[in-house]
């Protein structure tokens, strides 16, 4: 209403103005003369500026004639929609200009403005196939998720633009949480460009929050056949998820299918901690202890794991101490200096009860970076040794504050996972954890946590010393330490 009442008095002050302006010119005086082979005729001001105004519309008039003239000669000459293309080219030029003007306001984040310019090129130009794109992304972009889904609906009626519709639906399911719905549309848009890289990328990530290994393995191979994906990260994402399907028939009861692709998967990616865990027990499974000492050797050479020196362990469960110290030494000898051999070792010597020789392991690594595993290890040592218990307790304090060591964590968004998993829990990402220390950090404490140590080892009494050694238990057990205590390394 308010547009219109504009409009009218935007009309009316233009009538106005065109008014009061013929009649200033009527009221001005003089006059031109011309003198054309002794003919003279005299016009006042008005008959001029009249005369130039037909002036102009007679050349454009001419103009428009001979572009008619041309598209009549066309299409005498078979051009079929000659003439049909000139009466409609100014209504072409309106079109593509609001659709132009329709994609700025896009892009200039204006979601309403873009509608209505979609709406009018579409008018002029009559092509759904641009202007309903244009309609859709317009609308969710101004938060209308109605008139982009029945938008997108549209898209699906034309070969060319279905995907694009399919595309855009399946977006919206999956903002909606509607993951189920999304991967058939995933599907349905790979069938269609299987080509296309996020199309690839959806479907991957869905399928394996499904746990839909075998379908996300067929994904994965049509990335590497389309060149978007490297040779060798295909091959390690392709064991990631062959020990996730492992593990899930692991969990059905197929020990035998099981330890098949838990091989396999190690095969594929040998320095994969978690496939090489998986295989080693496999392989203890069939009887085959070498074949798991070698697997695991294998993928310590790559890099020291706490879960690697369990699944070692696991190859001979009932052996002695002595006997574990001196097989182990097929570890500790590679990556002597390493963080995680120095507290293999230390453990080791613990459970032997040779406490000197496992001070010798770990001093090196408390003084240079002490974590919490490696503080309550030294806090063994010294109880193994008969030291007071305010020793003790003092390093125990001390790992309550320090920090954790590496962790299996998310390169994408930082979250720090207890176990491996093929899926961030937080962002869903596709084999994003690594096992590294988290991103150092201010850890929110008491205040004077620094004189806990001082405080703690002053206290003596023998409940406070049951309530230590509780505390140490929880700290190891947390921590995922190889064992908790020397009962378990016995």
């Amino acid at each position: 209403m308010l547009w219109s009442l504009v409009k009218i008095l935007v009309f009316v002050a233009a009538v106005m103005a065109a008014t009061f302006g013929a009649i200033m010119l009527l009221e001005m005086e003089g006059s031109a003369t011309i003198d054309i082979g002794g003919q003279a005729a005299s016009f006042s001001v008005i008959e001029m500026v009249i005369g130039l105004i037909v002036l102009v519309a007679s050349i454009w008039l001419v103009f428009k004639l001979i572009g008619l003239a041309i598209a009549t000669f066309k299409f005498l000459n078979g051009d079929e929609t000659a003439i049909s293309r000139y009466f409609s080219r100014n209504r072409e030029r309106k079109g593509y200009e609001a659709l132009s003007e329709g994609m700025m306001a896009l892009a200039s984040g204006e979601g309403r403005l873009a509608m209505a310019k979609a709406n009018r090129a579409e008018k002029f130009l009559e092509r759904p196939e641009l202007t309903n794109l244009l309609t859709a992304q317009a609308a969710e972009l101004a938060g209308d998720r109605k008139t982009a889904e029945l938008t997108y609906r549209k898209l699906l009626e034309d070969d060319k633009t279905r995907f694009v519709g399919v595309r855009g639906i399946m977006k919206q399911k999956l903002q909606d949480g509607d993951t189920d719905t999304a991967l058939l549309l995933a599907q349905k848009a790979f069938a269609i460009k299987p080509k296309h890289v996020e199309t690839q990328d959806t479907l991957l990530r869905l399928q394996a929050e499904k746990s839909d290994w075998k379908g996300a393995r067929e994904t994965l191979t049509a990335k590497l056949k389309t060149g978007q994906l490297p040779r060798n990260v295909h091959r390690r994402r392709d064991a990631v998820l062959a020990l996730s399907e492992a593990k899930d028939v692991f969990a059905e009861g197929a020990t035998l299918e099981a330890q098949e692709a838990a091989i396999e998967a190690n095969r594929m990616s040998p320095d994969l901690v978690p496939a090489a865990v998986m295989a080693a027990q496999a392989h203890v499974a069939k009887n085959s202890s070498r074949a798991a000492t070698r697997v695991i050797k294998k993928a310590w050479d790559v890099a020291p794991h706490p879960d690697l020196a369990s699944a070692f362990a696991a190859i001979a469960p009932d052996e002695d101490p002595a006997a574990r110290v001196k097989r182990f030494s097929t570890l500790t000898k590679v990556h002597p200096n390493h963080p995680e051999t120095r507290m293999l070792l230390a453990e080791l010597n613990i459970a032997a009860e040779d406490f000197p020789e496992a001070r010798r392991a770990i001093t090196e690594l408390v003084a240079k970076d002490p974590t919490a595993r490696s503080l309550t290890i030294m806090a063994a040592i010294e109880r193994g040794e008969g030291s007071a218990d305010a020793v003790v307790r003092g390093w125990l304090a001390k790992a309550l504050t320090a920090t954790r060591g590496p962790q299996w964590i998310c390169d994408n968004c930082q979250h720090i996972h207890p176990v491996w998993a093929p899926i961030c829990v937080n962002c869903s990402g596709f084999d994003t954890l690594a096992w590294r220390e988290p991103p150092k950090g201010e850890v929110a404490m008491p205040a004077g946590v620094e004189m806990l140590p001082l405080i703690v080892g002053q206290v003596e009494s023998p409940s406070d010393t049951l309530d230590v050694e509780i505390v140490e238990a929880e700290i190891v057990e947390d921590d995922g330490a190889i064992v908790s205590s020397t009962d378990d390394i016995k």
